[in-house]
């Protein structure tokens, strides 16, 4: 983040580094977070976190795909050709193969009647889905993502060409050929980001907004059902400093602004930390970068080193979703 400092008539430009956290919550007993609200979709993207992405380490074979999750026989490759079958689907009844149907890819128009001409679409790809917070996910978390028929917007029944195109790309680099689908993709990449709970970049918000500020201004998207997130917090380190021109020279006013994120009310996805232990001395135990309350209680890790909690970092900065988190003091 930049900050333009004016002293003795001077611009000063000062580049700050600021840590990022990306968060696949640790949501209790349940499993589920609570249902992505609907309605506007400029106003759920404002709730979408903007972070670097982690582009390190993925591997498909980490989202374990294609799998009967629900217990009912068919993968979710053929209930979602099932699904979006125009007319009833021909299924095998040993295997619950989909052997025929009548198919429309909403990304070109095309139409097919063999199987094999399709591809199951993962809207937001799984690698897109890693590099924006998936890799803090369990196993488990994982899978369910790359199964989920629980909400339509998810997985596509789409021209495999096509498919191969977009690739893990997000709007900002793709949008389908077919221009009348292009605000109901957008809207269903809002509504999965959002149920998910995944981060964007910056060119990524930004096109989608854009979009939502010209072409597809007032589109609104349905409330999702709950998402299995089942993971937990994962503190990342600095992230490459974010060095975006600026225009205001306004004392101490961020170059940058990022979107407006809602402060969630502490609820079952809140980790251990929210209720820190004490040590026989009566001190708090906490653990660095654990969501906490209240905002100004302080606290000791294990390390020995003070802490408190708090909604912006050492350097001042405001942590992008608006929570507060165990820091040093």
């Amino acid at each position: 983040m930049k900050w333009r400092i004016v002293a003795h008539g001077a611009a000063l430009v000062v580049t700050i580094a600021v840590a990022s956290t990306a968060v696949a919550p640790n949501l209790g007993a349940k499993g589920v977070r609570p249902t992505a609200a609907g309605g506007s979709a400029l106003a759920v993207l404002q709730t979408i976190r903007v972070e670097n992405e982690r582009p390190n380490g993925y591997q498909r074979s980490l989202f374990e795909h294609w799998r009967d999750i629900d217990g009912d026989g068919c993968d979710s490759r053929d209930q979602v050709l099932k699904r979006d079958s125009i007319t009833r689907a021909q299924v095998d009844p040993i295997s619950c193969d989909v052997v025929a149907g009548d198919w429309v890819s909403p990304y070109d128009g095309a139409r097919f009647s063999d199987p094999s001409d399709i591809d199951i679409d993962h809207v937001v790809a799984l690698k897109e889905a890693w590099d924006s917070g998936a890799w803090a996910w369990s196993s488990a978390t994982r899978k369910a993502y790359a199964n989920d028929t629980s909400d339509r917007r998810t997985l596509a029944a789409v021209t495999d060409r096509v498919n191969q195109q977009k690739s893990d790309k997000d709007p900002s680099n793709w949008l389908p050929p077919l221009k009348s689908y292009i605000c109901t993709y957008i809207g269903n990449w809002v509504a999965v980001k959002a149920r998910w709970e995944l981060s964007m970049d910056r060119s990524e918000w930004g096109r989608i907004k854009n979009l939502l500020t010209s072409s597809c201004s007032g589109l609104t998207i349905a409330a999702s059902s709950d998402a299995p997130l089942m993971g937990v917090m994962v503190t990342v380190p600095p992230t490459t400093p974010i060095t975006t021109p600026t225009t205001s020279p306004t004392t101490r006013t961020p170059a940058v602004t990022s979107p407006t994120t809602t402060t969630k009310a502490p609820s079952s996805d809140t980790t251990p930390a929210t209720s820190p232990a004490t040590t026989p001395s009566g001190v708090a135990t906490v653990y660095p970068g654990a969501w906490c309350k209240p905002e100004g209680a302080t606290g000791v890790a294990a390390s020995g080193k003070s802490y408190v909690c708090a909604k912006t970092n050492a350097s001042g900065t405001p942590y992008l979703d608006g929570r507060a988190r165990w820091r040093q003091g």
